[in-house]
């Protein structure tokens, strides 16, 4: 039975895409007789595809990765309204299910938070439930996260959103000395009621598949990846 995992966190640019490279970069390491797919639901501006075929042997092509994909870096209904296009999200199922039929671990990365718009009427919360997604929210040690964590969790639960946890990224070299004041991991669980499952530390070269792999084995991944 294929596995499925969607990444998302609490904002842009906190580490969303080093978690995605980590956790593949760790199963084709240690399973590699099972096969990987990496999918982007919907691409805005400069993405990912180049890195993740660079990276990894997917044999995806880029729109097999990211289906919806367009020009401005800004959010999909925006960008789509800007470039006089519609958001064919069955563009994405389709290659999602593909995927599924296809591999033995499908990630997803997602764009931006939990409510980060994909269309008019949707974020990607909705998305996550609708189909029935285990998401992994990841945090950045920076100062507001704590709030951003709560905010974030919340949102899950009001739309009906299977939370596995949360990891903490260090987006910054000093960021690891930091977690105490800016993210404790006692009160980030108190107050949202789900288990932190690892730290992602800086990277100075997140392109490392042996780092990347032994970033993700420091992780709880029986429970992330159950």
């Amino acid at each position: 039975m294929c596995k499925s995992l969607l990444i998302t966190g609490t904002n842009t640019e906190i580490g969303k895409t080093v978690l995605t490279c980590s956790l593949a970069a760790y199963w084709q390491s240690y399973r590699s007789q099972e096969s990987l797919g990496i999918l982007k639901p919907i691409q805005t501006g400069i993405g990912d595809c180049e890195l993740y075929q660079q990276l990894f042997e997917l044999n995806q092509s880029p729109t097999e990765i990211a289906p919806l994909q367009f020009q401005m870096p800004v959010a999909p209904p925006v960008a789509a309204a800007r470039e006089g296009r519609q958001i064919d999200l069955g563009l994405a199922w389709q290659a999602f299910n593909t995927l599924r039929q296809q591999r033995q671990l499908v990630l997803v990365e997602a764009l931006g938070g939990l409510g980060s718009p994909i269309t008019a009427e949707l974020t990607v919360a909705d998305l996550a439930r609708d189909w029935r997604l285990p998401t992994v929210l990841v945090v950045p040690v920076e100062l507001g996260a704590i709030a951003q964590a709560v905010a974030n969790v919340a949102l899950a639960r009001l739309s009906g959103v299977l939370l596995k946890g949360i990891v903490l990224n260090c987006v910054k070299p000093n960021a690891t000395g930091q977690i105490d004041n800016l993210t404790p991991i006692e009160l980030i669980e108190s107050l949202t009621n789900v288990p932190v499952l690892g730290i992602v530390p800086h990277l100075a070269k997140p392109t490392d598949l042996a780092k990347l792999a032994k970033v993700a084995s420091d992780l709880d991944l029986e429970f992330l990846l159950k």
